[in-house]
């Protein structure tokens, strides 16, 4: 339990969640040692979202803890709906804890007349009223320039690590580190360090969303034990598809891992028609029961953001849980 020294402080702090992961939300809150606040999400008929705070938020510093997971839309309006009620009742502060922040991977301009959807999303939380953002591996790093409120940025490479750390299966001295494109090369670097391991990369063409084509794999994996690593995992073609290479070139074994598992549309049976041997993935994102396959382990960031949450409140240095990373 990682209770706040000061209970007066701790007696300050609003715990709530949405729809979003609650789960991940409940388990935050015994991390923590105090209860959920008390508030309901309904829909009118028209399916408009409504949301009431059913306890005194007045003077808080309140912590709502939403991912805008599947379905985004649904859940982005809850929070924004949500911080404008906590606004209206006089909060002290609204920190939004958002383990998966959604339209992250639209973060630039990549050709003519497209929108820069991860700016537009924290400006609509920024002027719905929230004053802290707290999240989870974002798909760019560069989106904490979005905002103009402090963002925690925390990293999930320390919890999977150590998974493969302690995995019985897996011989370390085998072992190589795979990123699957050029832009996830520093967080395969992170994982290789970990590790001791090397890193290998491989060099893909993405014609148009959600399609990869693997041109080249730059590295030694010639009967080594390869674990991909990367943040998002969505349809599962990119990850099947360089599974796939990595066992043409030779590698031994191939085991794959992210932080968000979104695995939409035909992800799960493309996972497990794929070489993979095991997919692990964290919590940061609510798995159906009909997602969890054999296939896939599930590890929890709840400590590491219950930290952050303690670490903020009590005006503490969160660069520490950086610092694991």
């Amino acid at each position: 339990m990682l209770a706040s020294s000061n209970q007066n402080k701790n007696s300050k702090m609003k715990l709530f969640t949405l729809t979003g992961n609650e789960p991940l939300a409940r388990e935050i809150a015994d991390h923590i040692g105090i209860p959920l606040g008390k508030c309901t999400v309904n829909r009118f008929s028209d399916e408009e979202v409504q949301v009431n705070v059913e306890e005194s938020v007045r003077g808080c510093d309140v912590f709502v803890i939403q991912p805008t997971s599947q379905p985004v839309n649904e859940n982005l309006m809850e929070l924004l709906i949500m911080i404008d009620a906590l606004k209206r009742a006089s909060a002290n502060t609204i920190n939004i804890v958002m383990p998966y922040y959604g339209y992250a991977r639209q973060d630039r301009k990549s050709r003519a007349r497209e929108p820069i959807t991860a700016k537009l999303v924290a400006n609509i939380i920024e002027t719905a009223g929230a004053n802290r953002v707290i999240s989870l591996d974002l798909h760019a790093p560069q989106i904490q320039g979005f905002f103009d409120i402090p963002i925690d940025h925390l990293m999930g490479v320390p919890i999977l690590s150590d998974y493969f750390l302690e995995h019985e299966g897996i011989d370390l001295e085998e072992v190589v580190i795979v990123s699957p494109d050029h832009g996830g090369v520093t967080r395969a670097r992170r994982m290789a360090d970990r590790l001791k391991a090397p890193i290998a990369i491989i060099d893909k063409r993405r014609p148009r969303p959600n399609v990869s084509e693997v041109m080249n794999i730059v590295g030694e994996i010639n009967g080594r034990t390869a674990i991909i690593i990367d943040d998002i995992i969505d349809t599962g073609g990119t990850i099947k598809t360089a599974a796939q290479a990595l066992v043409d070139k030779g590698a031994k074994n191939v085991y794959a891992c992210c932080t968000h598992p979104v695995l939409s549309g035909p992800a799960i049976e493309r996972i497990q028609d794929s070489v993979i041997k095991e997919l692990v993935v964290t919590n940061s994102i609510q798995l159906p029961e009909e997602k969890k396959i054999d296939k896939i382990t599930e590890l929890s960031v709840g400590e590491l953001l219950a930290q952050a949450i303690v670490r903020v409140h009590e005006q503490e240095s969160v660069s520490i849980l950086f610092d694991q990373t």
